[in-house]
C-alpha cells in the first residue's frame, strides 16, 4: 500500500466515524438522554478516539512523506503541519484540543466528563471534517486529482475540475 492509499484509508475511516457520530448526535433528545445511555457514551467516546487517531495517522504520514521534523507528541503532529503550511493556523488550536482530548480518553479515562464529550458531539464534529478537508487538499496537490469519498463512490467531472 503506498502512502497516498494509507492516507485515503484513514480519511475514509475518519469520514465513517464522523458520519456515525452525526447520526447519534441527531438522534439524541438532549444531554440527559446521552448521560443515561452508558452504551452510547462508550460508543461515542470510542468513535471520537478513532476519528482523532485517524487524523493523527494522516498527519504523521504527511510529515513522513514531506520529510518534516519528527513529532515528539501527538500535539506536535498538528503543530508541525501548521508550521509547514499544511494546516491553516486558525485550525491549529482546535487540533491541539483534539490531541489533548484523545490523551484524556486513552490515558486518563477515569476523568472523562460526560458534559465535555456531549459538547464535542453537539458542536465540534465540523473540526474533524475541517481536518479531512485539509487531508483531501493535500492529496489533490500530490496527485492532481480529488480523492474518492467512500469505497466505490466516483467523483463527477465537475468535482475533478475544481
Amino acid at each position: 500500500m503506498d502512502a497516498d492509499e494509507v492516507i485515503l484509508e484513514r480519511l475514509l475511516m475518519l469520514r465513517d466515524e464522523v458520519a456515525y457520530l452525526k447520526r447519534e448526535r441527531d438522534g439524541l433528545s438532549g444531554f440527559e438522554a446521552y448521560r443515561d445511555d452508558k452504551r452510547l457514551r462508550r460508543a461515542v467516546e470510542r468513535s471520537l478516539q478513532v476519528a482523532i487517531e485517524a487524523c493523527l495517522d494522516i498527519g504523521r504520514r504527511i510529515i513522513a512523506l514531506e520529510g518534516f521534523r519528527y513529532p515528539q507528541s501527538n500535539r506536535e503532529v498538528f503543530q508541525i503541519l501548521s508550521e509547514e503550511g499544511v494546516v491553516p493556523s486558525g485550525l491549529l488550536p482546535t487540533l491541539l484540543n483534539m490531541a489533548r482530548f484523545r490523551n484524556l480518553i486513552v490515558h486518563d479515562y477515569a476523568r472523562i466528563d460526560d458534559e465535555v464529550v456531549y459538547g464535542i458531539l453537539k458542536r465540534r464534529l465540523e473540526d474533524l471534517e475541517a481536518f479531512a478537508a485539509v487531508a483531501e487538499s493535500y492529496l489533490e496537490r500530490r496527485s492532481g486529482r480529488r480523492p474518492r469519498r467512500s469505497p466505490g463512490e466516483t467523483i463527477s467531472d465537475e468535482e475533478q475540475e475544481r
